[in-house]
């Protein structure tokens, strides 16, 4: 290979990656919006599915109990857990007259964990705003004040934050930066999202998702979208088609989420996600769908195989044209790479070894493959359908 049939090699990936900085950079956070509540301000119900969360549901339930938003209920969804959550959730209960403690009937035939959950709380909620929490979250006193604030202002019905990261262990610096540059890769910034003209652009963050009570309801709430893995993403979709999207903001200030403590973990979650997320998110149909392997394939190879080349080119063990072009490829997904754990506000360092993180993703990708629709999570599978016998909890 010659240096110029390298550099022309190599351009189309400079292009991909300043488009990427270019979507990326259209954003809007909460912290645009007041965070004082109005003396008029509505009940908000906020719902915390929980099975087997015994490590994060003190954490998470405690952070909502301590907003600032007064016209508040707590609705902990025990959901069958084997673990202490129950007995955490009952006591936070017994010290706060806003939590109560629900436990929802026997998972039914073609229902997710999570949806079921949600729905159940949902029909007991007293509020005119739902607000469905993951437990594994914690939200800062001013995050629902500013949220509902968005809302007003942004003429929303339905509202997504999209929070920060939080990241430990090594594994987890390595792995969700690199999931995370893929995502926002595809997405682009909270603009970007929220001006797409196409449902398979929309996307939504399970994470924390907020309702008025009459789009949750139009919508058909959580059991339109009861047999989806990715729950928030065909909410997300489904609201779009119907006229009432959900709009997204940042909250790295207000919301953050440790969603894995562990390389297993790590694997087991995201496997449960990548495949579903891919599919349900592709554009161009059939055509779209059927490529989407390929793609999920293709985008961690591009972060691992032109650093090894480049490596090997350094040791003339490949032709000085390919070691060329494998050096201006790794340099601007590098580049790419360093902002992303800038805005995840993670140790810059670690960016250096993003081809170890995008090994373990294509790790993942493979094994989410490879079992198809079927999935695994909480002590729960689910068959290709998404159904789960009904007598299982």
């Amino acid at each position: 290979m010659t240096t110029t049939a390298a550099v022309l090699a190599a351009l189309p990936l400079w292009i991909i990656v300043v488009g990427f900085f270019v979507r990326a950079a259209r954003s809007r956070s909460l912290d645009e919006f007041p965070d004082a509540m109005p003396e008029d301000g509505p009940l908000v119900s906020v719902v915390i599915p929980a099975r087997n969360e015994e490590r994060n549901i003190d954490r998470c339930a405690r952070s909502v109990l301590a907003s600032r938003w007064r016209q508040l209920e707590l609705l902990i969804v025990d959901d069958h857990s084997t673990d202490r959550t129950g007995e955490i959730a009952r006591r936070l209960a017994a010290d706060d007259e806003r939590a109560r403690v629900v436990v929802p009937p026997d998972l039914p035939r073609g229902w997710m964990g999570k949806q079921w959950a949600c729905w159940t709380a949902a029909g007991l909620a007293r509020g005119e705003v739902l607000v469905f929490l993951d437990a594994d979250t914690w939200q800062s006193p001013d995050m629902l004040p500013r949220a509902i604030a968005a809302m007003s202002r942004l003429d929303a019905t339905a509202l997504t934050v999209a929070g920060l990261q939080e990241t430990q262990s090594f594994w987890e610096r390595m792995v969700q930066p690199a999931m995370f540059s893929m995502l926002s890769g595809r997405y682009g910034g909270t603009e970007t999202i929220n001006r797409s003209t196409r449902a398979e652009d929309r996307i939504a963050n399970g994470q924390c998702m907020i309702f008025r009570r009459a789009t949750y309801e139009r919508l058909g709430g959580h059991e339109s979208v009861r047999g989806k893995v990715a729950e928030d993403l065909a909410l997300a979709q489904r609201g779009f088609r119907l006229g009432m999207p959900i709009v997204v903001v940042l909250g790295t200030d207000q919301l953050a989420t440790r969603m894995y403590t562990s390389l297993g973990e790590i694997v087991r979650g995201w496997s449960k996600n990548i495949y579903a997320g891919g599919i349900d998110s592709s554009p161009f149909g059939k055509v779209g769908r059927a490529l989407a392997p390929v793609g999920l394939l293709l985008t961690p190879m591009l972060g691992i195989v032109p650093p090894l080349l480049a490596v090997a080119g350094a040791f003339g063990l490949v032709d000085r044209g390919v070691a060329l072009w494998s050096a201006l490829t790794t340099l601007p997904v590098l580049i790419w790479m360093i902002a992303v754990y800038r805005a995840m506000r993670q140790p810059v360092a670690y960016a250096l070894l993003y081809p170890l993180g995008c090994a373990v993703v294509l790790w993942i990708v493979i094994r989410a493959l490879v079992r198809g629709r079927r999935v695994e999570w909480k002590d729960r599978e689910y068959d290709a359908d998404m159904s789960i016998p009904a007598s299982t909890r």
